[in-house]
């Protein structure tokens, strides 16, 4: 399988979003506020975009939003190297936190990159998740 994980523009993310997050709802209920300047990764296998991750910058904070794997190609460690690939860009660009509302089925997930829980599980759109962050320090 050939992987290419590359800057993709916000409507590309659109399809994915829809059919892993919300399938359920409207296209448009995957569509994020911000989406226009916020920068997204899509990884390829075999030229079909199968995972997308979006990435809203707020001075040195970044957070992740509408993280997704397309439902066959999950548990084969794409999202994984999306999100490495994620996080190596953020602090090149010095960002010093990271965080984001991840679903509660996903916590051991971010907490192999180095994300910690905060605070008390809260209900979204009928989703448990939880607040999860990591800062790093600054390398200046």
């Amino acid at each position: 399988m050939a992987l290419i994980i590359r800057e993709i523009n916000w409507q590309d993310t659109l399809s994915v979003r829809h059919h892993v997050l919300w399938p359920d709802r409207p296209v448009s209920f995957s569509r994020v506020n911000g989406d226009e300047s916020a920068t997204h990764f899509g990884a390829f296998s075999d030229g079909k975009l199968v995972c997308v991750a979006s990435i809203y910058l707020s001075e040195d904070s970044a957070r992740l939003r509408k993280f997704a794997t397309l439902p066959d190609y999950q548990g084969r460690g794409i999202g994984s190297k999306v999100l490495a690939k994620a996080i190596e860009q953020l602090k090149q660009q010095k960002i010093r936190h990271f965080w984001c509302d991840a679903r509660a089925t996903a916590t051991a997930f971010y907490q192999k990159f180095g994300l910690s829980v905060e605070g008390r599980e809260f209900v979204k759109s009928g989703i448990s998740y939880f607040r999860m962050s990591v800062s790093w320090p600054d390398t200046n």
